[in-house]
């Protein structure tokens, strides 16, 4: 027994040994500035001057900033279109290419491959696809005799074109999730099905549906966080505009913060969004633990 524990110490020692540097780097980066952050959420720094304390006056100002309210509207839109989206291009694809077939590996890395793409470069390629006049986008519609739209320019489309740029971008890492999930599934359940004379659109909805649940909170979860942080593709493609349409909060909080210098007000912002967040995560959780509870 004494060796036993000796063996015990030795390897909670290394254990923690290994998981110090990881730990270590949680805490510079990750902890310590947010515990910053909510200090300043309190302060009016401002880079320039002298920092003053104003206790809960930036949260006050924020309950009453319609244009930072607008911001959660767009993302909102924004959220409603692109998660749904999202799920059923990503478990589509995921199936389509769940086989092994000649080629499908190829499939997979050409769906995959945008992923590893920089959002901002991506976004910048996207701004000449979508350029109204010569864009290869309204180039291609001209040729069926459809006149497009000025995607980034017009108030019904700017977020439409955000979402497409941002699909593209996302569907191919949520498909190798899928992929995996559907993966995961054992194939007795379908053969029974089969035996039972059941179809593929009731082996989809009593077998597949059922079992990704977890895959798909996973998913859906990560698309909303996403959605609520959006910024790169806003920033690059339309810069918020047009008419504050395709503002997000995160967008805001950076021209808060690094345009107007107003880190004070800038990191309230950012602590609103980051309770947002939570809250939907929250709802996410509980909606997906009630759907298992049905099941």
């Amino acid at each position: 027994m004494a060796s036993y524990g000796k063996l015990t110490r030795h390897q909670s020692r290394t254990a923690y040994l290994f998981i110090t540097p990881t730990m270590l780097l949680f805490l510079v980066f990750t902890v310590i500035p947010v515990v910053m952050a909510l200090y300043l959420s309190f302060t009016n720094y401002d880079v320039l001057s002298r920092m003053k304390w104003v206790g809960t006056d930036n949260y006050k100002r924020l309950f009453g900033d319609v244009l930072y309210w607008t911001t959660f509207k767009n993302v909102a839109y924004y959220t409603v279109v692109f998660v749904p989206l999202n799920i059923a291009l990503s478990l589509g694809l995921a199936m389509l290419f769940n086989f092994r077939r000649p080629g499908v590996r190829l499939f997979r890395a050409m769906s995959y491959m945008p992923t590893l793409t920089s959002a901002v470069a991506a976004a910048t390629v996207w701004v000449w696809l979508l350029h109204p006049e010569y864009g290869l986008v309204n180039t291609m519609l001209g040729y069926v005799g459809v006149t497009g739209p000025a995607w980034l320019a017009q108030t019904e489309t700017a977020m439409l074109s955000i979402i497409l740029v941002t699909l593209w971008q996302t569907v191919g890492s949520n498909m190798i999730i899928y992929i995996a999930g559907l993966q995961g599934v054992p194939d007795y359940l379908y053969e029974s099905a089969k035996l039972d004379g059941a179809t593929a659109i009731g082996r989809f909805r009593y077998i597949t549906w059922p079992q990704l649940r977890p895959t798909t909170f996973l998913v859906s979860t990560m698309s909303i966080i996403g959605a609520l942080q959006l910024f790169d593709q806003a920033f690059v493609l339309t810069q918020g505009g047009p008419g504050n349409v395709t503002k997000t909060p995160v967008y805001l909080i950076y021209q808060q913060g690094f345009n107007q210098l107003q880190m004070g007000y800038a990191s309230a912002q950012a602590f609103v969004l980051a309770i947002a967040i939570l809250i939907f995560s929250l709802i996410n959780m509980r909606v997906n633990k009630s759907e298992e509870s049905v099941v």
